[in-house]
């Protein structure tokens, strides 16, 4: 028996190191130090945040920065399993799709978290249902079940880092497909790919 406590006590212990270096690893990056040819942008699209939010955090007067410099990255505004969810929705939404329409996918759900036409929540937005329509067609036909490739994630976090500085886009439709009429009388802001999208 007391060797077996033994065993416990040593398992338990293992168990709290390997739970402390594992909360170090997954918890996002408090700081980070720039190397050659970074931009602030480009930081943001790595960490998902802001690009005006991070240079804000850093007290940045100006675009221009220095490698070397250690900077203070913010928190994201949203959860690695909302980045995530985000990003499934964009691989099967926007599949085939330009980069650039993948970002602005990825924005449309943002700017509809943001505004008070929309649930408040990445998954409130993602998985809306309204009168029996799903605001997204993969959510119902399950293709939002699919992971996310490399490229969606990434859109997810440049559609982050841009974050304020689009035109609001609320909508994207296919104008060769879309059956509703409604949509159709959205203002378009862009068009890319195959996608308009409209406030």
């Amino acid at each position: 028996m007391n060797r077996f406590k033994k065993l416990v006590i040593a398992a338990g212990l293992i168990f709290s190191m390997s739970a402390t270096m594992m909360a170090g690893t997954t918890e996002a990056a408090t700081n980070h130090q720039v190397k050659p040819g970074e931009t602030y942008y480009k930081i943001a699209v790595k960490y998902g945040v802001p690009v005006n939010k991070l240079m804000s955090e850093n007290n940045a007067k100006s675009s221009a920065l220095n490698a070397g410099k250690s900077l203070v990255i913010p928190k994201s505004e949203i959860t690695a399993a909302e980045k995530d969810l985000i990003a499934r929705l964009v691989r099967a939404e926007a599949v085939g799709e330009p980069y650039a329409g993948k970002v602005a996918v990825a924005t449309v759900v943002l700017n509809r978290v943001a505004s008070k036409d929309f649930p408040n929540t990445v998954s409130g937005v993602v998985n809306q249902v309204s009168n029996g329509y799903y605001a997204f067609t993969p959510v119902k036909n399950g293709q939002i079940n699919k992971p996310a490739d490399a490229e969606s994630k990434r859109a997810v976090n440049e559609a982050l880092a841009f974050k304020g500085q689009g035109k609001g886009s609320l909508f994207f439709y296919n104008p060769k497909t879309a059956v509703s009429k409604w949509v159709f009388s959205r203002k378009t802001t862009v068009t890319i790919g195959k996608h308009r999208f409209a406030i």
